[in-house]
């Protein structure tokens, strides 16, 4: 009697919290056994969970891994913190001439682009340099060096997301490639447009939906020193209009040269010496300090549209920033551990590699990732991680998303081989927030999206 009464008290709370039966069908359909899934579905200020499906089961986040990251930087660092890239000089400046050397020291600005390469070349100028008499130094001493094999996650050493990090990262180390289609086929123009990167199109436009676009297409690049060849081959759809790929050609260096000489040049100023990487010689002065953005608009970039190597290049700046010594991963993981534990938030089985999610090795519970944001949720930087998220159908990587919660929603997505996941915040009908976390591993998983989309339309429908 006593065995009835409890199942019939508790049958409701246990229903509640198993996978809703839109869910459960969306997987099935896709082949992924509920077994290979964590869920969670909670209120924002806590309480008793909707959704609780193997919670404490420890999964690949893949890109949804960024929330710990973005949010630990912003909790640590300070929304308003700012990447320094520092120009110093070993010699004097005399009419607009330097008798010596001229330091880049980066700072790990992760979003030194081109055009703010270029603002910041202006301003030197502004400063009365002209001429730069001895070599231009690289400075990266502010991340720990590190072995980096961009072929080692998938194979594509070329393909920008698998560059590595870089305390003086210059434009991603990337080159946007877009394929223009004209009258007489398809044209590839680069940004920047290095003088010493050569580009051959023999892309062939085809009438076909532009689907998997770059699919059809291939590319060969030759290296000659600081010379570059890149000659793009196969077909493009005309449906396409224009698109761009971002491809990495030259090694750090290399491309930093590229940059600051053809840079330097269109400002007007003058080098006769080399590019070269080396540490801050010794008496180097102070000429000027470039900052880069507050961390709450990087954050953005880095959430809404999964920038991996940005959130690199933020992990690392964790341990230089608390430390004092030069940016490590496992330094940084350790601290976002130790932060976690602070913060009261249990993550058996955290895993965190590199801050991006492009990993094999990552591992969090759902119920973790869930504490993580519902910890953000009261925290003082909750509006900016918030905002940094996908706004569900409206921006981000989830604007071409369709469904009832257009707007309601912001989510950041994580997709990997065989890894399929969702976590950010859910505004149901009733205007009730929720916090929801969805991840799937499996060898079918990237066929799941569907039922990921179901949770999250269950939690808006509720």
């Amino acid at each position: 009697m006593r065995a009835a009464l409890a199942a019939l008290l508790l049958g409701p709370a246990l229903a509640a919290a198993q996978l809703p039966a839109p869910v459960r069908d969306a997987l099935a359909r896709a082949g992924v056994p509920e077994s290979a899934v964590g869920a969670v579905v909670e209120p924002v200020a806590g309480g008793q969970r909707l959704v609780s499906h193997q919670a404490d089961k420890p999964l690949n986040p893949a890109s949804a891994i960024k929330l710990v990251t973005t949010y630990a930087a912003l909790d640590l660092l300070g929304p308003a913190f700012a990447f320094r890239t520092d120009v110093l000089v070993t010699g004097e400046v005399a009419g607009g001439v330097l008798t010596g050397d001229l330091v880049l020291k980066g700072g790990g600005d992760p979003k030194l682009t081109y055009e703010r390469l270029w603002q910041m070349l202006r301003q030197l100028r502004a400063r009365g340099l002209r001429e730069i008499r001895g070599d231009v130094i690289l400075d990266r001493s502010y991340f720990a060096p590190a072995p980096h094999d961009p072929a080692k996650f998938d194979g594509e050493s070329r393909r920008a997301y698998n560059v590595g990090p870089d305390a003086l990262l210059l434009n991603f180390k990337a080159i946007d490639f877009r394929f223009v289609p004209d009258a007489a086929g398809v044209r590839v123009v680069g940004e920047p447009d290095f003088p010493n990167v050569e580009i051959a199109s023999r892309v062939k436009l085809v009438k076909q939906a532009c689907n998997n676009w770059r699919h059809g297409l291939r590319h060969e690049i030759e290296e000659h020193g600081l010379l570059a060849t890149v000659v793009f081959s196969g077909t493009y759809p005309a449906d396409c209009g224009e698109k761009t790929w971002p491809l990495s050609v030259f090694d750090a260096d290399r491309y930093a040269e590229a940059a600051f000489r053809w840079l330097w040049s269109e400002a007007g100023g003058r080098l006769t010496g080399k590019v070269r990487a080396a540490a801050t010689p010794a008496g180097a002065l102070l000429f000027h300090r470039f900052e880069s953005e507050p961390l709450a608009a990087l954050v953005r970039d880095i959430n809404k549209f999964s920038n991996n190597v940005m959130a690199r290049q933020l992990f690392l700046t964790l341990s230089a920033e608390k430390t004092g010594a030069p940016g490590e991963a496992g330094a940084s993981a350790r601290i976002v551990r130790d932060w976690l534990a602070a913060k009261g938030v249990a993550a058996p089985g955290l895993v965190i590699e590199n801050g991006s999610g492009l990993s094999r090795a990552d591992r969090i519970p759902a119920g973790a990732l869930a504490a993580v944001l519902r910890a953000a949720w009261s925290g003082p930087v909750m509006p900016e991680l918030v905002s940094s998220l996908s706004l569900f159908a409206v921006d981000g990587t989830f604007k071409s998303k369709n469904g009832a919660y257009a707007g309601q929603a912001h989510l950041k997505g994580g997709t990997l081989t065989g890894v399929q996941a969702v976590a950010g915040f859910v505004l149901d009908a009733k205007g009730e927030r929720w916090v929801v976390v969805m991840i799937a591993n499996h060898d079918n998983a990237n066929r799941a999206q569907g039922a990921l989309d179901a949770l999250v339309d269950w939690t808006y429908r509720r």
